[in-house]
């Protein structure tokens, strides 16, 4: 599964909002155990130049991030691209429009607290007790700003058109540095800006309410934040679903994407044609170090690579001396050392002319070795001559998953496959006698999850980079993995598969829903 999340660990809205009677405010009010989180700017509403503003903070549990990369459940850094995904909530006040959030570090620890009242703000945190609110982020400490503390780097903003869209930024480098302060330890300094105390979610200076004082007004213990690029003009109000939200997939997440496919070309190797771009000749051979069952780096290191070498073959041995052929820099050579792609699996990216084979020789057959010791040899590929066509291919499909159960439990992790014909084959009296129909391998494709009863996509398709979403492909066709604790159990859920089609540049869904349940 190239899609991972994790669930907000602690969110609370902080405000110095007038309660209902326009005389006091909340600023020692707690919304910690609240299921719904808020922003807003308020002008001139208990007098003609007051401000009111509301902000959330926000907890991810990046100690599971961590340990699902020590596993590697999750890539190395620069692969998975983090989102922070916050859900609009519908409700019947006002919702502004063409404004922009502001997404920032939270520079000291805070407590979540257990207050409920986003009215009346009667939900005080006493001296004492725990919960952050406007003046105080804990019991023990109070903020050296009031609505806060955060570093001023990095920022991330989003702009809202309708107001009612959702919340999406990518914020992989602030988590790859929490991620690297969860493997130091302790050692980082809270000023750093690498301790994960999470996010302070925000309307920006230009759309928070204006308000001019002394540098002491944003000093703890006041009310008023000194801001004089701010409007004069309300905000009010942003409200997005908090971690306590009974909407399983309403639940503010960091969502990790990346792209873990295979393109493994043992099924679909082609020579190379003047006819092709460079890119376009290369094919893909991959080694599988399984172990047990389970993928293990060779000799435990991730630094150690093994190398492939080609000879030509009748049957499905390997004979005679080994073969020249073209690495990815287009050079000759008889044997590449293969990359690291993943935790036990390597790649070698081989281009090859047609006369690596020959009449007698029609068949190749790939040779690994590790320290000069020869550890695997591959089943035997069958080489393509690459021949262009004078018309538009069928992008039509047939699609099938032999393999899908009624049920699977949310602990499951499975592999799918699936078969791929052109939807008008049509066979002739000799080809039912002798074939089935052909397993095309679909060389791009993508999926998607959609609950059946609503429609509601709950895994969307990933065209764009990381295309989280494509089907791997060796030499048995296509398949991907997936993570059932992604879904909420006892729904019925269906996936549904896109192929991408050269002529439109563009992926077309295809008209199957494979139907499944979690339970």
């Amino acid at each position: 599964m190239t899609i991972l999340r994790y669930t907000a660990s602690a969110d609370n809205t902080i405000t110095n909002a007038y309660n209902s009677s326009l005389v006091s405010r909340g600023t020692g009010s707690n919304m910690g155990a609240s299921d719904i989180l808020e922003v807003f700017s308020i002008y001139g509403n208990a007098t003609t130049t007051s401000v009111e503003l509301s902000r959330i903070l926000i907890q991810f549990p990046i100690d599971k991030i961590k340990e699902d990369r020590d596993l590697g459940n999750l890539p190395a850094a620069g692969k998975p691209t983090f989102k922070l995904k916050l859900y609009n909530a519908p409700h019947y006040q006002a919702t502004p429009r063409n404004f922009v959030l502001q997404v920032s570090a939270v520079s000291a620890s805070w407590q979540e607290g257990a207050g409920l009242d986003m009215e009346g703000y009667s939900d005080v945190v006493a001296s004492g007790s725990h919960g952050s609110n406007w003046v105080t982020a804990s019991s023990h400490q109070a903020w050296n700003k009031a609505g806060g503390d955060y570093h001023s780097s990095p920022v991330y903003t989003q702009t809202f058109k309708t107001g009612l869209e959702d919340l999406s930024i990518d914020v992989s480098p602030l988590v790859e540095q929490w991620i690297t302060t969860e493997t130091d330890g302790t050692t980082a300094a809270p000023s750093s800006g690498k301790r994960n105390y999470g996010f302070g979610i925000r309307l920006t200076n230009d759309y928070e309410g204006y308000f001019s004082g002394s540098t002491d007004a944003e000093m703890s213990g006041t009310v008023n934040i000194h801001n004089i690029t701010g409007s004069t003009k309300s905000y009010y109000t942003k409200k997005f679903f908090a971690r306590g939200t009974e909407f399983f997939y309403k639940q503010p997440v960091i969502e990790a994407q990346f792209d873990d496919s295979i393109k493994d070309n043992r099924g679909n190797f082609y020579l190379s044609s003047s006819l092709l771009t460079s890119t376009e000749i290369m094919n893909n051979l991959y080694f599988y170090n399984y172990y047990r069952g389970k993928l293990r780096d060779i000799a435990g290191k991730s630094t150690a690579l093994p190398q492939i070498r080609l000879y030509y073959s009748s049957g499905s041995k390997p004979e005679g001396e080994r073969r020249g052929f073209l690495n990815s820099s287009l050079s000759p050579v008889h044997h590449i050392t293969a990359s690291r792609t993943a935790t036990g699996i390597y790649k070698a990216s081989i281009a090859a002319s047609s006369s690596i084979i020959s009449t007698t020789y029609p068949y190749l057959v790939d040779v690994w070795s590790f320290l000069g010791e020869e550890v695997l040899t591959g089943s035997v590929i069958t080489p393509i001559k690459y021949r262009p066509s004078s018309f538009q291919d069928n992008n039509d499909y047939v699609l099938s998953m032999p393999g899908l159960k009624k049920e699977y439990s949310k602990r499951d992790n499975i592999r799918f496959r699936l078969y791929a014909r052109q939807k008008n084959w049509s066979p002739n009296i000799y080809n039912v006698a002798k074939n089935k129909p052909q397993n095309l391998t679909l060389v791009s494709s993508s999926y998607r999850v959609i609950r059946v009863i609503d429609d509601l996509e709950v895994s969307s398709h990933g065209y764009a980079d990381p295309k989280y979403s494509l089907l791997s492909h060796d030499v048995s066709g296509n398949f991907f993995n997936f993570k059932m604790n992604l879904l909420e159990p006892g729904y019925q859920y269906g996936f549904k598969f896109s192929v991408y089609d050269d002529y439109s540049n563009s992926f077309v869904e295809q008209p199957y829903l494979f139907k499944f349940r979690v339970v």
